[in-house]
C-alpha cells in the first residue's frame, strides 16, 4: 500500500498539505525565516509518534474495560547538535488518570502498541533509541 501527499509552498517558509481532508500548514522557526503560520516539521514528528501510540493504547484499554478519566502521552526527544540535527533518542511517558487503574493492563496495552501496532514507533526505532515509562495518576 502506498501513501502520498503533495506539499505546496504558500509563501516565505510556509507550506501546506491536505491529509484525509484536513489542511495542515508547516512553517520554519522565525529565526529561519518563518512567520508562525504553523508548527515546524520535527515537532510534528513527535505529535505523530504520540498520536500513533496513544490511539493504540486507548483502544486496547477500552477493550480491556479500563475506565480512565484522562490520558496523555508526553514525548521527550533528544536532538543532536550537529547538522542535520536529528532526534537520536525518544522517551515516551504515558500518563493515565483515574481510579483503581490496573498497572498490569496499562503495561500490556503499551507493550502491544510498542511491539506490534504502532508503525511510527517501529520506524523511529530503526534510527534512534526509544524508551518509555508509565505514570499512573490515581484519583
Amino acid at each position: 500500500m502506498k501513501e502520498s501527499i503533495i506539499l505546496n509552498w504558500d509563501s516565505g517558509m510556509a507550506f501546506s498539505t491536505e491529509i484525509d481532508g484536513h489542511s495542515i500548514q508547516v512553517d520554519a522557526h522565525p529565526e529561519h525565516g518563518g512567520s508562525g503560520k504553523g508548527p515546524r516539521p520535527k515537532p510534528l514528528l513527535l505529535a505523530a509518534l504520540a498520536g500513533c501510540t496513544a490511539m493504540d493504547v486507548v483502544s486496547i484499554l477500552n477493550k480491556m474495560k479500563v475506565e480512565m478519566r484522562d490520558f496523555k502521552v508526553e514525548v521527550i526527544a533528544n536532538q543532536t547538535e550537529e547538522h542535520p540535527k536529528v532526534y537520536d533518542r525518544f522517551k515516551l511517558v504515558y500518563h493515565v488518570f483515574g481510579e483503581n487503574i490496573p498497572l498490569e493492563k496499562v503495561e500490556k496495552a503499551v507493550d502491544l502498541s510498542q511491539e506490534k501496532y504502532c508503525g511510527v514507533s517501529a520506524m523511529l526505532k530503526k534510527a534512534a533509541e526509544l524508551t518509555y515509562e508509565i505514570q499512573l495518576h490515581q484519583d
